[in-house]
């Protein structure tokens, strides 16, 4: 058997957060007279009483809480990346700064870069990329519109140009999404480094850009700009001053994240995401599974359930398949945040505040509005928020995407069914 090595160590030391149970936040934000208690900014704007939702929660486990211990029992903040912490997917502006740069290598064979993808996609990207360029070598899709077209249509749309679907078969709906595991496969064949490199490139070129730009890759038109949030870097800055430890768990490619993660002032060792296996220096299509699964070709990212898990085994030390299961409260996370359905476990597993940006993403938007335990915040995106969503979510119907695909009900920890919920935290129309 080939040996493998990781992008980094399976393992990490575990961060404990803090086990004891939530006191009163401290009048004005102080305690233990001379203290100082680290405050969120307010001249930063949030939707309703979120940041008093943040703040309560901040002074109840920080170092400003009477059982405040430290050490290995430091709380523990978690977030989702894109359109998390930064405004759009920092993960497809670097899929699109490569396609514009000539640095997708041509695969033996495009069939071999996912388990799941169908026949009718291979031929689309083997007929529209050619066979000209010899394997390992760089495409020319900067000027190869069909090439890029074909790899753009396939990570966002899961189809083919023509409308064919790119992937089928069997996974676990809760544990991963082809698209998503596709895109570490794609840069397969590259160093760590290279891809690093790519992301820094793309990184710089988004920020510069000015807000609402797009641009062009073949002939898609997708997003030109990126802005980390200024209210979710004064947040990060607020918990790290308060003791928190702060992640990342994010479903991208892990190289790319931990680039665009350091511009909030979080480190590698801080940002989780998905683990591809380096064999010979070269990234390869297998990536690390979780929850005691090993060397997989994707079958399970951190993806829905596979977000608790990673939080579970990288962040608590919880190894196996109790990894998949939810924790005790000294075991979870104290704040959690994101902004679609590929969030809502580790941000539902949170014991202080589950932050949820709104991008109209129903299992979160109904866990978010049904508000269970009372400590849910749901904001606008900061910048360029959605509109109202004038139809009301589906929660008590098809909310909830089961693992084998389908959908049902949304329901509470307690197996009652979410009613359906109107959208009350959105921007003005444009």
């Amino acid at each position: 058997m080939r040996s493998r090595s990781v992008l980094t160590g399976l393992t990490m030391a575990a961060a404990l957060a803090a086990g004891l149970a939530p006191v009163p936040a401290q009048a004005h934000g102080h305690h233990g007279g001379d203290r100082h208690c680290p405050q969120l900014s307010t001249k930063l704007p949030w939707h309703g009483d979120n940041r008093a939702k943040l703040q309560r929660t901040i002074d109840e486990r920080g170092t400003c809480s009477p059982h405040w211990r430290g050490g290995k029992h430091r709380p523990v903040a978690a977030f989702d990346w894109d359109n998390t912490i930064v405004k759009n997917d920092s993960t497809d502006a670097t899929i699109a700064w490569a396609l514009k740069h000539d640095k997708i290598l041509r695969p033996k064979s495009w069939a071999a870069t996912s388990k799941w993808l169908t026949p009718a996609a291979d031929r689309a990207l083997t007929e529209a990329c050619g066979t000209d360029v010899p394997v390992g070598h760089p495409l020319p899709t900067s000027t190869n519109e069909a090439c890029a077209d074909e790899i753009l249509q396939v990570r966002g749309e899961a189809e083919t140009m023509s409308g064919e679907k790119a992937f089928a078969g069997s996974w676990n709906h809760r544990r991963t999404v082809p698209e998503y595991a596709w895109v570490p496969q794609l840069f397969a064949g590259h160093t760590v480094a290279e891809l690093r490199s790519y992301a820094r490139a793309a990184r710089d070129e988004a920020l510069a850009a000015p807000i609402g730009s797009k641009q062009r890759v073949g002939t898609h038109t997708v997003p030109g700009y990126s802005r980390y949030y200024a209210q979710q870097k004064d947040l990060v800055s607020t918990l790290q001053k308060a003791g928190f430890d702060v992640y990342i768990v994010s479903a991208g490619s892990e190289p790319v994240t931990e680039e665009w993660s350091r511009g909030v002032g979080i480190d590698r060792k801080h940002t989780i995401a998905i683990r591809s296996v380096v064999e010979h220096g070269r990234i390869t299509p297998y990536t690390v599974g979780c929850g005691g699964t090993g060397i997989t070709m994707g079958e399970d990212i951190p993806y829905i359930e596979g977000k608790r898990c990673a939080v579970n085994e990288r962040i608590f030390g919880i190894d196996g398949p109790r990894a998949w299961q939810r924790q005790d409260w000294r075991h979870r996370i104290a704040i959690g945040g994101g902004d679609a359905d590929t969030d809502v476990t580790f941000v539902g597993d949170a014991t202080g505040t589950h932050l949820v940006l709104n991008r109209n993403k129903p299992e979160i938007m109904c866990r978010g509005y049904d508000d269970a335990d009372g400590r849910w915040a749901v904001n606008p995106m900061f910048i360029e928020p959605l509109p109202r969503k004038t139809d009301p979510y589906p929660c008590a119907s098809e909310g909830f995407t089961e693992p084998d695909g389908s959908h049902g009900p949304v329901r509470r920890n307690d197996g009652s069914v979410i009613p359906d919920q109107q959208d009350t935290a959105y921007g003005a129309r444009a």
